[in-house]
């Protein structure tokens, strides 16, 4: 029975290493390939990490760049593309648009990562269901004139039964269209049509009133082109610019918002360190004089967060004002929207 007892002691004994030595060489093994493992995850991570980055902007000019703020300065003087490059973005196509929905539709078709833009053609785009993320709104000023032809309407009341020309879908779209419902103007009739069209239009008696925005306002002012309003006297119906980038894009690189807001104000604080390189700047871009910029578009306009509670006021009033005129399809959370 000792005997007995004692094998099966030894019997227990070695069974009992054998478990012991299976365990260690399981963490052995686990030890040698959780590194690889993880070496490997992370290598397919940087493989999907973008390293181009298509955005569009508004406005076409012979500098090729965003022709204001600190979007503008930042790629007119490459302080955005070395920034981005640090996080593996090495590639940047710039595409400028003649308006906001024809931006909004290659935001949506894939052909653009992120652009900036009005945010009324912005909301109009999300609210119809474009798959996109809300990432900052640089401006919160921008200004649309309502101009007559000569020798036409001289008040706001006047284009009763007129026709006005409008870019569809743009901040002076929405801006119009409040202005009219403010001042009881209902019977009006609005015309597409891309500024320069709507500017000879005007000129050869076609429409009686256009929408307009920037140098080209003042240039028509300038011409003697009677002024009926402007939005500075609406403070509820100013637009603001949004920064968008596209769901897919994001996917890629969800750290983006961060790496572009921190770009974004780097070229910012250089710009207030060269004002009057700055100015001229915008100038040679929008072909007048830097006076005539730092009257209508001031750095002081420049924002330097992301978001602002007066900018998210605006763009919360926009997307109500739109949906309540069935501009936008359909209402949604601004929260879900904006990517803080």
């Amino acid at each position: 029975m000792k005997t007995t007892h004692h094998k099966n002691t030894k019997r227990g004994r070695f069974w009992k290493s054998a478990v012991i030595l299976a365990g260690l060489l399981a963490v052995i093994v686990v030890q040698g390939c959780s590194p690889s493992k993880r070496t490997g995850d992370a290598a397919e991570a940087a493989a999907d990490k973008p390293t181009v980055l298509n955005y569009g902007y508004i406005g076409i000019n012979k500098l090729n760049v965003p022709s204001s703020g600190a979007e503008g300065w930042g790629f007119h003087k490459g302080i955005i593309q070395e920034e981005l490059k640090k996080h593996g973005i090495t590639q940047v196509n710039l595409t400028g648009f003649p308006n906001g929905p024809d931006q909004t539709e290659s935001l949506v078709s894939g052909r653009l990562d992120a652009g900036s833009l009005g945010d009324t053609p912005a909301i109009i785009a999300y609210a119809s269901g474009a798959k996109t993320r809300l990432i900052s709104q640089p401006s919160t000023y921008s200004i649309g004139y309502l101009i007559a032809k000569k020798g036409g309407a001289k008040s706001i009341k006047d284009l009763e039964g007129k026709t006005i020309a409008i870019q569809k879908g743009s901040f002076m779209h929405r801006y119009v269209v409040g202005l009219l419902k403010q001042e009881g103007v209902k019977d009006y009739k609005l015309v597409h049509m891309l500024i320069p069209d709507a500017q000879a239009a005007l000129a050869r008696g076609d429409v009686d009133a256009l929408t307009n925005n920037g140098v080209q306002a003042i240039k028509q002012i300038d011409e003697g082109y009677p002024l009926l309003d402007d939005a500075t006297k609406h403070p509820d119906l100013i637009g603001t610019s949004a920064t968008v980038v596209s769901d897919a894009f994001l996917a890629k690189s969800p750290d983006f918002p961060k790496i572009w807001n921190e770009a974004r104000k780097k070229a910012l604080d250089d710009l207030k360190q060269h004002e009057d390189e700055y100015y001229q700047f915008v100038a040679d871009a929008q072909g007048t004089t830097p006076e005539v910029i730092k009257k209508i578009s001031p750095i002081s306009e420049i924002k330097d967060t992301p978001f602002t509670d007066d900018g998210l006021k605006l763009i919360e009033g926009t997307k109500d004002f739109l949906v309540e005129e069935k501009l936008a399809k359909k209402d949604f959370d601004l929260n879900d929207w904006v990517l803080k």
